[in-house]
């Protein structure tokens, strides 16, 4: 087993990716569309993977920075689909907490491998 597969992030990231697929082929969107937000949720899961499997901190840290922008950039996507009307307001706001759980975990993960600065312990 790899660690990344260990992570109860990489979980929440496959599983939000597999929504957002489900939820790609379900509706009329545009071909950029389409591929902009399978590219952005599918580099959630792929950063946390790649990340896990540096062996320095700041390298580390970088490829959790990566997948938590990608996390932001799927919520910028439906927002500008909400807006425009092609998901509804229940199905945004899951994928928008979804994203957010992750971006928490993230957030928590990035904070973890901040390196210290200088003078302060």
């Amino acid at each position: 087993m790899f660690d990344f597969e260990k992570l109860i992030i990489y979980d929440k990231a496959k599983t939000f990716n597999s929504e957002i697929r489900s939820f790609i082929h379900s509706t009329q969107l545009n071909r950029t569309t389409k591929d902009q937000l399978r590219r952005a949720s599918l580099s959630i899961v792929l950063n946390i993977a790649e990340g896990s499997g540096r062996f320095s901190k700041p390298d580390r840290r970088n490829f959790f920075v990566i997948s938590r922008s990608s996390a932001f950039e799927c919520v910028a996507i439906l927002d500008v689909l909400h807006d425009e009307g092609v998901i509804s307001q229940n199905a945004f706001q899951k994928f928008y907490a979804n994203a957010e759980e992750i971006s928490k975990i993230l957030f928590a993960m990035i904070n973890r491998f901040q390196l210290p600065r200088k003078g302060i312990p």
